[in-house]
């Protein structure tokens, strides 16, 4: 190929120049906007080990538009690709290594809203590795939670080829119900399931993960991940819309995507880019969504997304979805309480225990036996007036090395020391309590409050026992809307108006990401799991608001505590 349809390098130069110069963010994301600097900013380097080759840019956007639509109702019989797409093939092929000139990135992270044609760009890629690319013996295998999700790729390349005669008299390729054949190059195109453990063997080019953020686990990631040892040009592309699992490999990926493009983390072979709205954007604003829907007007209409807004405007559970989906907003759960953004915004790494030396504190618990997670949090305020805020948390060794565990990294959260372990599978209340009163020891504790739960009362009678103050310094705070609304609402505001510094335990992050909130019409609060049976923990927000409680509360309710003999 030497000819092309258009100068699609200039294109996506132009669209990053475009992007870049939209400092106010109408038109593109901040990730956007930092993907587009990286590579203009690539293109100055001097010296360099990488080089950027316009030929393998222009090559691939033009065999793609020689294919034709198999989905759809268009104006044109092939595709055409938008400004956005061009600019994420032209970089991604067109950075080369100076000595083997094989690609410079081997890892693709894209994430967008549904419905932006990420499946029918990703079919074309497939095709070109497996036709293009001069690698002996290809395998493309195209993996996802299940065989029906793989095949929204597979199914369109497999129309492709079956509509296109040009592509298999040039290549021999042939399509099957299985899989895709390409005789000059001897490779294939191949779904995967999600049983990682059956998946070992593989040698792929060219390995497509899609719906990256519908993974239960990492183990389909790491295996096709791990898979590439004997290729010299390979390249693992993953295509995924926002999600809930905040614990999960996908939104693992999507964080280190945000450092990498914002400087902080130095990874020249990983390439992402993330559509979505900024912080502070109005979700209900037709002018921010085609910050999410690059293909707005083309493959997304506007008439549909206002239908989706009307509905998100009168159901919250309608809402959750038209973030995630429609808007690409990562949520801890589809209707979450607090602001994750904005929560995550108040992180102080720096916060250490010392802070709360000479200050006026209060502990907060949410106690457990086994299969939940033990929290304490240790509250203050600052000179500022801002509230301080430092975690702990404790859980089972059984638990944290339980294999089948697919809600969070437990065993991760451990090895950082972000989670205390007890030996065995039952949480020892005693090195609890035993915590509780070195706190007790080491700072002015004002109150002690814990969840309703029996083990809590116990310590209640226990720490009221020893102190000697005439007022009782433990209390239990019982978890229903008319003793839990006001410091929900007081950790909700803090959190809007950032007037709360936490130290960024990934943990008590996760929580806070799981926590929903009902909502009643006297306008109580009740934070909440979003169902009985998720998985998900809130507890160290429960433990959190316990904290809370006594700061905004002037006197200790009688009857909260009228069961402990006190």
């Amino acid at each position: 190929m030497s000819e092309w349809s258009r100068d699609y390098v200039a294109l996506a130069n132009r669209y990053a120049r475009e992007a870049v110069r939209d400092k106010r963010g109408r038109r593109f994301c901040k990730f956007v906007r930092l993907a587009a600097q990286r590579h203009l900013d690539d293109l100055k380097r001097k010296d360099w080990e990488f080089t950027f080759d316009p030929e393998h840019g222009n090559n691939v956007c033009d065999f793609i538009e020689k294919l034709p639509h198999v989905e759809g109702t268009w104006d044109t019989p092939n595709l055409t690709l938008e400004a956005a797409q061009i600019f994420i093939l032209v970089v991604v092929f067109g950075w080369r290594r100076k000595q083997s000139g094989v690609r410079r990135f081997t890892r693709v992270y894209i994430e967008m809203a549904r419905k932006n044609a990420k499946s029918t760009l990703t079919a074309g890629i497939a095709l070109y590795c497996l036709c293009c690319e001069k690698e002996v013996g290809p395998q493309i295998i195209i993996g996802a939670t299940t065989g029906d999700q793989a095949r929204k790729v597979f199914d369109p390349a497999k129309k492709i080829v079956e509509r296109t005669a040009d592509l298999r008299s040039a290549f021999g390729v042939q399509a099957w119900a299985r899989s895709i054949t390409c005789q000059e190059s001897g490779g294939y195109i191949q779904t995967i399931n999600s049983k990682s453990s059956t998946q070992d063997g593989w040698n792929p080019h060219l390995g497509i993960l899609d719906e990256l953020h519908a993974h239960k686990d990492r183990g389909l990631f790491d295996v096709v991940r791990s898979a590439f040892g004997a290729r010299k040009n390979p390249l693992l592309w993953t295509i995924t819309t926002a999600g809930y699992n905040l614990a999960g490999v996908c939104y693992e990926q999507r964080v280190l995507v945000g450092k990498i493009l914002e400087g902080t983390v130095e990874a020249d072979h990983y390439f992402g880019i993330v559509f979505t709205l900024d912080e502070g954007d109005d979700v209900y604003d037709e002018q921010t969504w085609i910050k999410a829907n690059p293909l707005l007007g083309v493959a997304v209409q506007l008439e549909e997304l206002r239908g989706c807004a009307v509905e998100a405007r009168n159901s919250p559970d309608s809402e959750g979805e038209f973030k995630t989906k429609r808007l690409n907003i990562w949520l801890g759960a589809a209707c979450a309480w607090l602001s994750l953004a904005k929560w995550q915004a108040c992180t102080d790494t720096g916060l250490s225990w010392e802070d709360f030396d000479g200050c006026e504190c209060f502990i907060g618990a949410d106690l457990a036996d086994k299969d939940d997670l033990c929290a304490l949090t240790l509250v203050s305020r600052d000179n500022n007036d801002c509230v301080i805020v430092k975690s702990l948390f404790v859980c089972p060794d059984v638990k944290v090395r339980d294999v089948r565990n697919e809600v969070a990294p437990y065993d991760a959260w451990a090895q950082a020391g972000h989670i205390q372990t007890h030996e065995g599978d039952w949480i020892d209340h005693g090195r609890v309590e035993a915590q509780i009163r070195e706190w007790m020891a080491r700072y002015n504790v004002q109150a002690v409050v814990f969840d309703q739960f029996a083990a809590a009362r116990q310590m209640i009678v226990s720490l009221n026992e020893d102190s000697d103050r005439d007022q009782p310094i433990a209390w239990e705070l019982r978890k229903s809307a008319l003793r839990v609304t006001d410091p929900a609402r007081e950790l909700e505001a803090r959190v809007n108006a950032g007037r709360i510094r936490h130290d960024g335990n990934p943990v008590m992050t996760w929580c806070v990401s799981n926590t929903v909130v009902s909502r009643r019409v006297d306008g109580s609060i009740l934070p909440k799991k979003e169902t009985a049976t998720s998985p998900n923990k809130i507890d160290g927000v429960d433990a959190l608001v316990n904290a809370l409680a006594p700061m905004v509360t002037v006197a200790v309710p009688a009857e909260e505590f009228e069961y402990t003999g006190l």
